[in-house]
């Protein structure tokens, strides 16, 4: 080895440890700060893996909706997108609840257009709205009842309507009417994540790896659902993951999960054979985390006659849960 090969060498390792222990403070930082200010913080299966350090609890949206309910913090910091924050302030009006960075906006979230879904209301006045977790409180506080990807099937089938109003995912609409008698009038949106998963991708995977297990989230277009082993949320991915006899595993769903997985389960492997990432949710980091504790921002408001009528939606889809 030649020395400026050593000298690289060197610097890197050296640049490796400072950011190490920067990390390190900041998260003995946070921890005082959770326990001064009787703080929790609730972070998405899609974060990075140093926001895992802090987290009281990790989570798919219904988890995370479950647990927003349960805690008994004064303060609840929520390391996902907008929408995250603002279904834990529609069911803890009472609570200080923070999005560390205020432009973490979910792209799919913004797609229902009010009026516009207004206008669909009126033209299908015997169907029932259903709206995935991915929507704003304005939307939620339009719709019958909410639900996420974890529980969509059985949300869907506990109404009594025939005909379903379902946004603003295309993609999920497509999979739970596979499991329905059910009308389903679908939004046009879709999640720019998923969407982009490749039906050619996973049977170049599933060749590469044949003994692995395929597990997708119904986000995904439904040719790419067709070659999966399990359609599941993020969570149910990583249930079935710990409960399978299957070594390796193809996981079709955002980059953050296979570091959740490998973290929960580091004596099997995880793959992907598209490397997509969410931007939004990225966008947390430590520093943010902990501005966002000292200083108590950003403070997720929700007008009261959109958060009353939110939470019946929300409230609707935590009873059929639990009801499971």
């Amino acid at each position: 080895m030649d020395k400026e090969y050593l000298a690289k060498q060197q610097v890197f390792i050296s640049e490796f440890f400072k950011l190490r222990n920067k990390q390190q403070k900041l998260i003995e930082e946070i921890e005082k700060l959770k326990k001064k200010k009787k703080a929790v913080i609730l972070v998405h299966n899609y974060q990075l893996p140093e926001i895992y350090k802090i987290a009281d609890f990790i989570g798919d949206s219904l988890e995370l909706s479950r647990a927003a309910t349960k805690t008994k913090a004064k303060i609840i910091v929520f390391c996902g997108v907008d929408f995250m924050a603002e279904s834990a302030k529609i069911l803890n009006p009472d609570k200080i609840v923070l999005l560390p960075v205020l432009e973490a906006k979910c792209p799919m979230a913004g797609q229902v257009k009010i009026e516009e879904l207004k206008e669909l209301q009126k033209k299908h006045p015997e169907a029932a709205t259903v709206c995935y977790i991915n929507t704003s409180a304005e939307t939620k506080a339009i719709s019958d009842i909410c639900c996420t990807s974890a529980n969509v099937i059985e949300v869907v089938n506990s109404l009594p309507n025939k005909k379903i109003i379902f946004v603003p995912d295309k993609n999920l609409a497509k999979y739970v009417s596979r499991y329905t008698n059910k009308e389903i009038i679908s939004w046009p949106g879709f999640c720019y994540v998923h969407h982009q998963f490749l039906a050619q991708k996973v049977r170049e995977a599933k060749n590469a790896f044949p003994k692995a297990e395929v597990l997708a989230h119904p986000e995904c277009p439904s040719e790419v659902l067709d070659l999966a082993d399990y359609v599941c949320s993020t969570s149910q991915m990583l249930k079935r993951a710990k409960e399978s006899k299957a070594k390796e595993f193809i996981i079709l769903t955002e980059m953050g999960m296979l570091e959740r997985l490998k973290m929960e389960i580091p004596d099997k492997k995880f793959y992907t054979p598209q490397a997509k990432i969410c931007i939004q949710q990225k966008k947390n980091r430590l520093e943010s985390v902990y501005n966002s504790l000292l200083f108590e921002k950003y403070k997720i408001a929700v007008p009261e006659v959109v958060r009353i009528k939110a939470k019946r939606a929300l409230d609707k889809m935590l009873q059929v849960s639990y009801a499971r």
